[in-house]
C-alpha cells in the first residue's frame, strides 16, 4: 500500500473518494466501538476512523498500535465537522510499516516538558513536534527569501573551502585538521575568499554556507559550527553594504511575516518594515550607556548590561558605526581623516548583536600594516595578498548568522532550537 495524499493535499472536493494516507499515529481515542486515530504527517494531523463493527480486525490491529508508529490506512473521506479539519477518512485498510517501541523516549503531544539535553539528546522525537518543526519551515522561507532579494540586486551565489590553511581573522579560535602530510584548520568564514573574488572581477557575491569558530563559549546564543549568509559587493563602501544588509532582512521579515508574528508578536509589519532602520555611530552609543550609568571606557565593545541599555532606546532593528579601528578585524578600513575610527557597523536588535560588517582595506600596504599591527604575520596570507596586487576595487561587505537571525524572528530563548543539530562545547552527536 502506497500513501498517495497528504493531509493538506485533501479538502470538501475529496469528499465521497476513496485515498490512501500514511503517518504517525500521534494519538488513539478509543470509545468502545469507535476509535479516532490522530495521524500525523508533515503537513498537519488527520483524522482516521475505525468503527468496530465494520470490521472488527481492523479496529483491533490499528488501537493496539503504540503512539508513533507509521501507518499507511487507505478508506472514504467524509465530511465530520467535530474533526480538526473538518473531514476524516474511514479506514478500510491498513498496512503497518513501522510499530514505535515503548515507551517513548520523548513526548510528542504531552504536555510534560523536557530539559534541552533530553530533546537533543533525542532530536529525531523532538522534530516531529508541530511547533519545532515549525521553526525549520520558516528558516528554510527565509534563506529562500534571502536568496530571492539578493539575486534580483545582482549577487552571484558561490561557494568557498571550509578547510584552509590559514586563519580568516587571526588568533586561537581554530579547529585543526590533520590534511594529508600538513595541518589545516576549518574555516571560520569566506571573509579572504570574498574578497578574493571581488579582484577576480565577480562585484557581487553571496554565500550561505557553513562556519566553525572554536570559541569555548557554553551559552544560549554560541554555537561552534553555524550556517553563515555572506556578501560582498565592488565599488562600495560601508554604507552600501548597510543598505543591502537592511534590504535583506526587510525580505526575510516581510516574505514570513504571520508566521514570523506566531512566535514573535512584537516584531512588527508595514508601515515599520519600510522606515530605515536608524544608525547611530559607536561614539553616540557609548555617550548613550555612559548616561545611563554605564562607566564603559571608549574603545572598549559592549558588555550585555550596556547592550540591554541600548536595546531600551532601541528596542527594533538599528546600526552602530564608525567602530574603533582597534577592535575590528584588520580588514576594516579606517578612515583617512581619522584612523582610529574603521568603516564598520554592527547590525542590532534591541539588546542582541546579529551581525556585523565594513568596507574592507583595498590597498595592499595599508593591509600588509593592519595584518602587523594584529600580531598577524603577512606571509601567512600569501594566496589572499596576492589578490591586491594586479588591481583591486574598493568593496565592502558583511556576515550574518542564520541562526542568530532566526532566534531574534522567533523570540527563542536558546539559538540550539535554531538549528537541526546544534554543535557546542559538549555536544558532537547525533
Amino acid at each position: 500500500m502506497k500513501r498517495e495524499r497528504t493531509s493538506s493535499s485533501l479538502g470538501p472536493e475529496d469528499f465521497g473518494t476513496k485515498v490512501t494516507v500514511g503517518g504517525w499515529i500521534q494519538d488513539i481515542r478509543n470509545l468502545g466501538g469507535i476509535a479516532f486515530v490522530q495521524l500525523r504527517d508533515r503537513d498537519g494531523v488527520l483524522q482516521v476512523t475505525t468503527i468496530k463493527k465494520q470490521d472488527k480486525e481492523l479496529f483491533k490491529l490499528l488501537t493496539k498500535l503504540p503512539r508513533e508508529s507509521v501507518v499507511t490506512v487507505r478508506g472514504e473521506v467524509v465530511e465530520n465537522q467535530q474533526a480538526r479539519m473538518g473531514f476524516e477518512v474511514l479506514a478500510e485498510a491498513m498496512e503497518i510499516g513501522s510499530e514505535a517501541a515503548t515507551p517513548l523516549p520523548l513526548g510528542v503531544i504531552d504536555m510534560v516538558d523536557a530539559d534541552m539535553d533530553t530533546r537533543l539528546d533525542n532530536r529525531f522525537m523532538d522534530l516531529r513536534k508541530e511547533e519545532v518543526l515549525s521553526i525549520f519551515r520558516l528558516r528554510a522561507a527565509m534563506l529562500a527569501s534571502i536568496r530571492d532579494y539578493l539575486a534580483g540586486e545582482g549577487f552571484i551565489e558561490v561557494h568557498t573551502p571550509k578547510i584552509v590553511a590559514a586563519a580568516t581573522e587571526g588568533g586561537t579560535d581554530l579547529f585543526t585538521v590533520k590534511y594529508f602530510d600538513r595541518e589545516a584548520y576549518l574555516n571560520q568564514s569566506p571573509q579572504l575568499f570574498k574578497q578574493y573574488l571581488m579582484s577576480a572581477g565577480f562585484e557581487r557575491i553571496y554565500e550561505v554556507g557553513p562556519a566553525f569558530r572554536a570559541e569555548p563559549h557554553d551559552t544560549s546564543k554560541h554555537l561552534n559550527e553555524y550556517t553563515s549568509i555572506d556578501i560582498e559587493m565592488s565599488f562600495a563602501d560601508e554604507e552600501d553594504a548597510m543598505d543591502i544588509l537592511e534590504g535583506t532582512v526587510k525580505a526575510a521579515v516581510r516574505d514570513s511575516l504571520e508566521a514570523i508574528q506566531h512566535f514573535n508578536p512584537e516584531l512588527k509589519g508595514g508601515d515599520d518594515l519600510e522606515k530605515p532602520f536608524p544608525r547611530i555611530t559607536y561614539d553616540e552609543a557609548v555617550e548613550l550607556v555612559r548616561s545611563n550609568g554605564s562607566k564603559m571606557e571608549h574603545g572598549e565593545d559592549f558588555s550585555a548590561e550596556e547592550e540591554a541599555i541600548l536595546g531600551e532606546q532601541y528596542p527594533g532593528f538599528y546600526f552602530i558605526t564608525r567602530w574603533p579601528t582597534a577592535i575590528k578585524p584588520f580588514y576594516a578600513l579606517p578612515f583617512d581623516d581619522r584612523p582610529e575610527e574603521c568603516r564598520a557597523f554592527d547590525l542590532m536588535y534591541g539588546s542582541k548583536e546579529i551581525t556585523s560588517g565594513a568596507q574592507r582595506v583595498h590597498q595592499l600596504e595599508l593591509l600588509r600594516s593592519r595584518l602587523i599591527e594584529q600580531d598577524l604575520v603577512p606571509e601567512d596570507f600569501g594566496f589572499y595578498l596576492d589578490a591586491f596586487t594586479y588591481g583591486i576595487p574598493p568593496h565592502a561587505g558583511w556576515g550574518l548568522g542564520a541562526e542568530r537571525l532566526l532566534m531574534i524572528m522567533t523570540a527563542q530563548t536558546n539559538i540550539r532550537e535554531c538549528i537541526l543539530f546544534p554543535r557546542d562545547m559538549k555536544r558532537l552527536v547525533p
